[in-house]
């Protein structure tokens, strides 16, 4: 039966081949993100993922490719559990960074970690196929921004 579907497939054309598969990607690790032992939202873990030094607002906002009320809200519901903290930034005395705490810092060691496992089941890659894969997603990811934002990923 595989083989019959691998047979099809390889008859479409590369674009439409890169198409389908990430797509199935995607909504293999949406599926299997839901299934992380977190109480936090898809939002939180993205920030905590993003937090990866401390970061003001603005810059986390273009990261995540979200407007700054959203980033304002997901960081208060953070900040309140005791994953992060806010500091003024020491380059300018008026701005705010969002800084992990001891126990963001874990809990995102631990996203990263199941985060990437989760990658590597579910996309069957190597770990030279997947710094490949990674290059060529940011790639993609700067051509995209480049030229407009998808509206489904500012809000």
């Amino acid at each position: 039966m595989q083989d019959d579907i691998n047979t099809r497939l390889s008859r479409l054309s590369p674009e439409i081949q890169s198409i389908m598969g990430v797509y199935a990607l995607y909504w293999k690790l949406e599926e299997t993100f839901d299934c992380m032992e977190s109480d936090l939202s898809h939002p939180e873990c993205h920030m905590l993922i993003k937090l990866d030094q401390p970061k003001r607002m603005g810059v986390l906002a273009a990261d995540m490719l979200s407007v700054p009320s959203t980033i304002t809200a997901t960081a208060d519901g953070l900040e309140k559990a005791g994953y992060l903290t806010r500091e003024r930034d020491p380059e300018d005395r008026r701005a705010w960074l969002l800084v992990l705490t001891e126990q963001g810092e874990e809990t995102r060691n631990m996203l990263v970690s199941e985060a990437g496992e989760l990658f590597h089941r579910a996309s069957g890659l190597n770990a030279e196929e997947t710094a490949e894969f990674a290059r060529l997603a940011r790639k993609i990811r700067d051509n995209i921004l480049k030229t407009g934002i998808p509206e489904g990923l500012t809000k």
